[in-house]
């Protein structure tokens, strides 16, 4: 599968390690942003990306920026779909207790490709039964 991108920083997405499942995505800014707390903000990467046909981008936090300082995206992750050719920007939340400076460079976000199938829809009156039925949140215990 080939990932085609266009990089108005020149700087281009990669993999860190052999088994590395996400890309680091980087700030592309001039001046840097302060996050304060609870306060979001996109933040651009200066990438842009042409996915095949069945595959998603997914835009996750990386865990260091999350447990360290307390940054997260604000819709956990973000889907990219394969017909988008806007500028993939990061939508970060700081929910720690102090300001977040982030300078133009910095890991913000990974880039995660996945292939995905698309359902066919069919209409019944009633679904099949299973062990759990509808059981949910806690059902199954903590």
């Amino acid at each position: 599968m080939k990932l085609r991108i266009v990089s108005k920083s020149g700087v281009i997405p990669r993999y860190e390690t052999e088994g590395s499942a996400g890309m680091d995505l980087k700030a592309y800014i001039n001046d840097p942003i302060i996050l304060k707390p609870m306060e979001r903000k996109l933040i651009p990467t200066g990438i842009f990306i042409e996915l095949p046909l069945g595959y998603e981008g997914q835009v996750r936090a990386r865990s260091g920026l999350a447990i360290k300082k307390g940054i997260g995206l604000v819709n956990s992750i973000g889907t990219i779909d394969s017909d988008y050719r806007g500028e993939l920007k990061i939508p970060a939340i700081n929910f720690s207790n102090e300001d977040f400076e982030i300078n133009n460079g910095d890991r913000i976000a990974q880039l995660i490709v996945a292939k995905y199938e698309r359902a066919e829809i069919e209409v019944v009156e009633e679904l099949n039964d299973t062990v759990r039925g509808a059981g949910g949140f806690g059902h199954t215990g903590v």
